[in-house]
């Protein structure tokens, strides 16, 4: 059997190992910020429509739809993350090549390096364009906040606003995980706190408010599914609450222990955020919404229930003023900025845990020599991928200020990076079959129906996003056509790159038997 690619030393130093299974748990619960999505993404899920009609009823479905989605694939990245510890920072780049190299037959491991280039290149779509999906959020928030003082911002300055988070969570993240993961830890009790005090409010509301007109008539209209192309439609976008789990495996370099605690970790922050956190507060939302919350749309125009929502730049805001005022005695107006706070105090722990994670491949990248080398290097002092997180904040600056622009330009952004979700999480799930094949502790269900069913799931929601969203016509078919545009041009510049680069190195795309026996490509 071929041997698994080694980790070589670092250009220039070495990562430091100093997250336990609560940092690296932390770390991912941070990516995986409930408290803030919540506020961040109902609106685009209220805004979803196929055919002119909203989706937003099968809200929950759809989360469920993308929970179990997500937990598929993070069985996945478990075992992977076991059968190969030495993995590092390169997560599933790294298990790509290994579980091709250790293949006897010449067919495998001749595409170890092709295999790696195509998954590590693809993740980009996620890890780099996350980030700014979480600085456009902020903008978006901070303007909000800002016009619950009464002050109006202008498209110039909610752009400047998101280049200056970008800038400033750049600048943290340049010095290291350490500091992060402890801005991380308080971070995850404020939001968690938060999110309790909403839900119990919204489910009280509702209790004490039986004639208000809701949308749902029940919990069992909020979590069974009303239409299957709609709870697809959701689970697309529901994708983005919940990636964040597997970027435990990207911190292998700095785990104590990364064999025993990287895939504990990736189960739990997927369990604790997305399987406990979130089903409670998206069901709460769902059963609050009623058609006493009203709002004015883009033309003047009164809308009420999901319609209001998908009109606000902060709907769960607006639910939060309304409980306040209506069930608390007028307190609407604090209750709302103290929540608002509590979401823009997560956003800052989410971004920068997308900085520290997302530039981790890039850096295994740069060191292989895959993408430009400069990335692939470590600061001396503080042992962080510095060039990566400068080129990775001057993204997320670019991407938070298309975003904040409107909400079809947000749902844009948030599009392109979900397509390359599902493409990763797929192929992963995939690679996974491969590298248990023919090793003795392969189990059926583990091993191959675990990691299919994942594969097939991320498949259904790939078409979901490209097939439904091109035919549902209006704002969804325009904004998914230009999502999948980013897409294709991200994949066009790395076959011009990988094949311009081999040919100036005179490295083949195709790993020849001898070089896959003695190490990567």
């Amino acid at each position: 059997m071929a041997s698994a690619p080694t980790q070589p030393a670092a250009s220039a130093g070495e990562m430091k190992r100093t997250l336990s299974l609560t940092g690296l748990t932390i770390n991912a619960m941070a990516l995986i910020a409930p408290g803030a999505f919540l506020w961040t993404t109902f609106q685009s899920q209220a805004l979803q429509a196929v055919n002119g009609q909203t989706t937003a009823l099968d809200m929950v479905p759809g989360l469920i739809f993308a929970l179990v989605l997500a937990f598929l694939t993070a069985l996945s990245y478990s075992e992977l993350a076991s059968l190969y510890p030495n993995a590092g920072a390169g997560s599933s780049y790294y298990f790509a090549e290994a579980a091709f190299l250790e293949r006897e037959e010449a067919l495998h491991y001749k595409f170890a390096r092709l295999a790696k280039f195509i998954v590590g290149w693809v993740s980009h779509l996620y890890y780099w364009i996350y980030p700014g999906i979480m600085v456009a959020f902020t903008g978006v928030l901070v303007v909000y906040i800002l016009s619950l003082f009464g002050i109006t911002l202008s498209t110039p300055a909610e752009v400047a606003v998101a280049v200056v988070f970008a800038v400033i969570t750049g600048g943290i993240a340049f010095r290291g995980i350490s500091g992060s993961t402890m801005t991380a830890v308080v971070i995850n009790v404020i939001q968690l706190t938060a999110l309790v005090v909403f839900s119990v409010l919204a489910i009280v509301y509702r209790l004490t408010h039986p004639g208000a007109g809701y949308v749902h008539d029940g919990i069992a209209s909020v979590v069974l599914p009303h239409s299957m192309t709609n709870v697809l439609f959701q689970g697309t976008i529901a994708i983005l609450l919940l990636v964040g789990f597997e970027s435990v495996t990207a911190l292998g370099a700095e785990a104590i222990n990364p064999k025993r605690d990287v895939r504990r970790a990736v189960l739990l922050s997927l369990a604790i955020q997305g399987g406990m956190a979130y089903l409670l507060e998206y069901v709460s939302a769902n059963l609050l919404v009623n058609n006493t919350l009203t709002t004015t749309d883009a033309t003047g125009a009164t809308v009420r229930g999901y319609m209001a929502a998908a009109a606000s730049g902060a709907p769960i805001g607006d639910m939060m003023r309304f409980i306040g005022d209506s069930m608390l005695g007028g307190t609407g107006l604090p209750l709302a900025i103290i929540l608002a706070a509590t979401v823009l105090v997560a956003l800052v722990g989410t971004t920068l845990a997308c900085l520290n994670t997302g530039v981790r491949i890039t850096y295994v990248m740069g060191r292989d020599r895959e993408v430009p080398g400069i990335l692939g290097l470590l600061h001396g002092r503080y042992a962080t991928p510095h060039y990566g997180i400068v080129a990775l904040t001057v993204v997320s600056a670019l991407v938070g200020a298309y975003g904040v622009l409107s909400a079809d330009s947000l749902l844009q952004t948030i599009l392109a990076s979900n397509v390359g979700t599902f493409l990763v999480y797929g192929m992963t799930n995939v690679i996974a079959v491969l590298a248990f094949w023919h090793r003795a502790e392969r189990s059926l269900g583990k091993h191959v129906l675990v990691p299919i069913l994942g594969a097939v799931a991320n498949v259904a929601m790939l078409v979901a996003v490209v097939g439904l969203s091109i035919g549902a016509g209006g704002s969804t078919q325009t904004d998914t056509l230009v999502a999948l545009g980013v897409d294709a041009v991200w994949m066009v510049v790395g076959t011009v790159w990988i094949v311009a680069s081999s040919r100036s190195a005179s490295r083949s795309l195709l790993v020849k038997p001898s070089a896959a026996k003695a190490g990567p490509a």
